[in-house]
């Protein structure tokens, strides 16, 4: 009789679906522009900085921007902070990329000067039209760019301050596309989409932002107009050179990036004091880790835990405000937080000047409601969240404009998607039966018996520290830059320990000879031959069990013994001591090429 197998097994994994190796590259898979980053942090450590700055500008566009101000999702989701502690520093080696590359237009994409007839209208000259445009330029696409600032950028100009991304650095990455061809009309105000569409464009791409700063409704707020600033309009207004000091003392409200940006602006332009106020705990706050850090640095309070109740004024000029006391505690239920008064007295804090950066909103009065274009409750576009299509067939949206407000790499990633599904619309194909297919490639590494194209040998070093301008330099003038970022040698330490989780341990059933030698070499404790069973079992049953349910288990087929090799993706180092010590080579250590479809690499 041959062997009983358990009534429910795992199927055998195929490593042909492009997700599955894509996710075991868990900073690509947590990156919204899905950025190849072990592929070009082993640029960095080969010194070759300007290939490196193509791999990031093909996929994100703007790799000394996003050095410098990204929200990082790839990096809480590096495999280092499961193995060890803290992540490779895959953003600060993006801006290495970016500091240190060399000319960079050889590797530029041609743009045809005999154009395609097909014209395009980009609505705003942020990074998500920026990004639309480049994409669609290499294809004789005509782009004309409205906006009504003086200069391209969008909100990378308008609110990210001078110390966190130097006007070179934004002036380079926004001309390079620029340069390619776009034609710009910047001092261009949009005041009616119906007029615009009236110019019988061929497709309109709508990346506005989300250019409306909340308010707050409180008592004493009518009166005491003159001394409140929205933030992100603050932040414009001293980006543009309108506003060069603040005086006195100096509330910021609100938890988030913009109010980072905020109390540190201040604190460049004179304010006697600043003080953060948030109503929400620390830990909820939506500003980056980073960024908190960066301000407290700078010795800025923030207090938590506190929702205003009263502006209090005196003959029209704001004296202070008064905050509530509240303390956070958790919905056993949804598991979410709650504010509760604490009953201890309101608490009254002095203040010529407020700040207000409590949350952005999209705001398009420009935008009529009778022209076949719908919004939701939120005052958002009703959209196709794969096509980014409006309800008028020629109107697409992307970044902030389309869902809300993010970082600059979501931007990245919904042009990447709207420009497919221009070009779709202007060749006459369906937008989604005709978009390109994601695919991998597997490349052997396997140089020699016991030599592999990487280097695979482990680096215990610890994270490297960035460094920093003197901080009596960089509070004194607001363009003197916070960070400097890594030089190259340092930059080559910290790309050295990047663990190459795209170089991915593959299994050939056939060549296996059950010795189980890979079992007993592998550092982690990832690899288990064992019966096949049903996944919640078989997590139990491995050499070391798998409790990261989010991190697929890699299963072979049935093997001559009838057990079946199991490894858990979630903690392999990828340090190919498996395939140099199995002596059939069974295992092979295989780069994995995810193909994530954008225009400049597809040929439809």
């Amino acid at each position: 009789m041959g062997l009983r197998l358990p009534a429910f097994t795992m199927k055998a994994t195929d490593i042909r679906d492009p997700s599955y190796f894509h996710k075991v590259v868990d900073c690509q898979w947590a990156c919204p522009a899905h950025t190849p980053v072990p592929e070009y942090i082993r640029l960095i450590a080969e010194e070759r900085c300007t290939e490196a700055f193509m791999i990031n500008w093909e996929s994100n566009v703007f790799p000394g921007i996003l050095g410098r101000t990204c929200d990082r999702p790839c990096e809480p989701a590096c495999r280092r902070v499961r193995t060890e502690e803290k992540p490779v520093a895959i953003c600060r080696l993006k801006r290495v990329a970016a500091d240190h590359k060399g000319d960079v237009r050889p590797y530029l994409p041609t743009v045809p000067t005999r154009k395609n007839g097909k014209r395009i209208a980009m609505l705003g000259a942020g990074p998500a039209s920026l990004a639309v445009a480049r994409d669609l330029l290499p294809f004789g696409y005509e782009i004309d760019m409205f906006d009504r600032d003086p200069a391209g950028g969008g909100m990378m100009r308008s609110q990210i301050p001078a110390f966190r991304l130097p006007a070179d650095v934004l002036e380079e990455e926004v001309d390079i596309i620029l340069d390619m061809g776009v034609n710009a009309r910047f001092g261009h105000e949009i005041t009616s989409m119906k007029d615009m569409l009236d110019m019988d464009y061929d497709a309109y791409f709508v990346g506005t932002g989300a250019p409306r700063g909340r308010d707050l409704d409180l008592p004493g707020r009518q009166e005491v107009d003159a001394h409140i600033s929205i933030g992100i309009d603050w932040l414009s207004s001293v980006a543009f050179g309108h506003t060069t000091s603040i005086s006195g003392k100096v509330i910021v409200m609100g938890g988030g990036n913009t109010a980072m940006d905020c109390c540190r602006t201040s604190k460049r332009l004179g304010a006697e004091s600043v003080t953060v106020v948030v109503r929400s705990a620390f830990e909820v706050m939506k500003a980056s880790e980073w960024e908190k850090e960066e301000a407290m640095d700078e010795n800025i309070p923030i207090v938590n835990n506190r929702p205003p109740k009263e502006f209090v004024h005196e003959n029209g000029k704001l004296k202070g405000v008064v905050f509530e006391c509240v303390t956070p505690v958790r919905d056993e239920s949804s598991g979410r937080l709650r504010y509760v008064p604490t009953g201890e007295p309101d608490v009254y804090m002095e203040c010529d000047h407020i700040l207000m950066a409590i949350g952005q909103e999209n705001h398009c009065p420009w935008i009529e409601r009778d022209i076949g274009l719908e919004f939701d409750k939120w005052d958002c576009p009703v959209l196709d969240e794969v096509t980014l299509q409006s309800t008028h067939p020629k109107v697409f949206f992307g970044g902030d404009s389309a869902f809300g407000p993010e970082n600059i790499i979501w931007a990245s990633a919904h042009a990447h998607q709207a420009a497919i599904s221009i070009h779709l619309l202007c060749q006459g194909q369906d937008l989604k039966a005709d978009r390109p297919p994601e695919g991998v490639n597997l490349i052997s590494q396997k140089m020699g018996v016991h030599e592999w194209s990487y280097d695979a040998e482990h680096d215990p070093a610890k994270r490297f520290i960035v460094p920093h301008a003197e901080k009596r330099r960089a509070l004194g003038n607001i363009k003197v830059e916070v960070e400097l970022g890594f030089d190259r040698a340092l930059g080559l330490k910290e790309a050295q320990r990047c663990l190459n989780c795209d170089v991915q341990t593959v299994f050939t059933e056939g060549l296996c000879i059950e010795c189980d030698a890979c079992v007993d070499i592998c550092p982690m404790d990832c690899i288990t031959f064992t019966s096949n069973g049903e996944e919640t079992d078989l997590r139990a049953r491995l050499t070391a069990p798998a409790d990261n349910g989010e991190q697929d288990l890699y299963v072979s087929r049935t093997l001559p013994t009838g057990r079946v090799m199991v490894k858990d993706e979630d903690v392999c180092l990828h340090c190919g001591l498996c395939a140099e010590r199995c002596p059939t080579a069974a295992w092979d250590m295989q780069k994995s090429v995810v193909h994530i479809p954008q225009l400049g690499t597809y040929g439809g």
